[in-house]
């Protein structure tokens, strides 16, 4: 990998290495299923044939489409492969220009008519519309329009959270959460590659590939990304403030770069998170949905989680009344029973003591028939410390 010189803007971008160029191309020529809902049939998309229709039928409607990237988790894989996180979701930024709701009807439409193109052989189209493939194979529609963002997002289902997820971006001031998910990878060169050259890629013959860092130093994200490092700048600026993450990379063996900076961030996460995440309700539904989207296959995985999101914001909830923060902390604490009975890992022993506390704000959820044992680190959540008033039973 070699980078350029050191000036601020220089600082962000470098050359991808070779091994690094067949990752990606590698990611970019496997076929990922897009699963449909009810009788309708799986499509197998490889992620630079949609890249490239969505592109071409783009600008055959007009729209200039500046660059396409990859982004995230895959794209931190193709840097370094061994970093212990992986990659579910194959994020392709598309950069656009959306000065106006006909421009967002536009791209959902174009990206809605090119699923067309990936139907199996045999299916009769006749009497299939856009609408019915928005409601078969998009799992996520999203339109974020103010003053500092404009973006568009649409998330293609897969059943094991692989999604293929293509996002239409205009501006967007905050593109990352951490500096180990701040890289993004310019696909624009190895896409010309494919449609004009008839030699096969080697070592010798590839195309320049360029990646980025919006972190701003490539090097020194590269350097927390190898060696497992935890850090971020401004929280506050980030949805959900970035906690979830932050837990998740924790339980995945990640440290961070100061702990003293870190504590001090972990109340600014937390207060963002309770001011996006205000109602039980909402807390409830995006923890859930984060341990599906990102735990799958590593259900061991999300006891550990919850457990380290309860000590976080035991420790470092600021911004909550009292009853509110117990509200929450009781809410993370029942998910991480219920995790343990999913796992069938509620221990059978004799002689330990079950404390129950009545929650009406969680449904179907049924927690009187187990008996708990001590199976949380003490210095995590000491449960006969954190909850006075819960009542002890027989």
């Amino acid at each position: 990998m070699s980078c350029g010189d050191t000036s601020d803007q220089s600082r962000r971008f470098c050359v991808l290495s070779w091994d690094q160029v067949q990752r990606l191309d590698s990611i970019l020529g496997e076929a990922v299923p897009i699963h449909g809902r009810g009788n309708f049939p799986t499509l197998s998309v490889q992620p630079r044939q949609i890249v490239q229709v969505v592109r071409a039928r783009l600008e055959e409607r007009g729209v200039c489409v500046k660059d396409v990237r990859l982004n995230g988790s895959a794209a931190s894989y193709v840097l370094h492969q061994d970093t212990g996180l992986g990659y579910k979701d194959l994020d392709l930024i598309f950069g656009v220009s959306l000065k106006d709701d006909q421009a967002f009807r536009l791209v959902k439409d174009v990206v809605l008519d090119c699923l067309f193109d990936f139907l199996p052989a045999g299916v009769s189209k006749e009497r299939i519309t856009a609408l019915t493939l928005k409601e078969a194979y998009v799992q996520k529609l999203v339109k974020v329009c103010n003053d500092t963002d404009r973006w568009s997002l649409i998330s293609l289902s897969n059943n094991t959270g692989k999604n293929v997820e293509l996002k239409f971006v205009d501006s967007l001031r905050r593109q990352f959460e951490f500096s180990v998910d701040s890289f993004q990878i310019c696909l624009d060169s190895l896409l010309l590659f494919d449609r004009c050259s008839e030699t096969p890629m080697s070592e010798s013959f590839h195309p320049t590939v360029i990646g980025e860092s919006v972190y701003g130093d490539f090097k020194e994200a590269m350097d927390h990304l190898c060696q497992r490092t935890i850090a971020t700048r401004s929280p506050e600026e980030i949805r959900g403030g970035g906690l979830l993450k932050y837990c998740h990379l924790l339980v995945r063996g990640f440290t961070a770069s100061s702990e003293k900076d870190m504590k001090h961030m972990q109340r600014y996460m937390c207060s963002r998170f309770f001011i996006d995440f205000s109602d039980i309700g909402e807390q409830q539904r995006k923890l859930e949905a984060y341990l599906q989207n990102h735990f799958a296959g590593m259900e061991h995985k999300r006891y550990e989680c919850l457990m380290t999101l309860h000590h976080v914001v035991n420790e470092s909830t600021v911004c909550l009344m009292g009853h509110e923060r117990r509200q929450t902390l009781s809410l993370i604490s029942m998910l991480a029973l219920k995790v343990l009975a999913e796992q069938n890992a509620i221990p059978t022993v004799t002689n330990v003591t079950c404390y129950y506390q009545p929650a009406p704000y969680v449904q179907d959820i049924n927690f009187s028939n187990y008996y708990i044992a001590h199976v949380q680190p003490p210095q995590l959540s000491p449960c006969s410390n954190l909850y006075q008033t819960w009542l002890p039973c027989s």
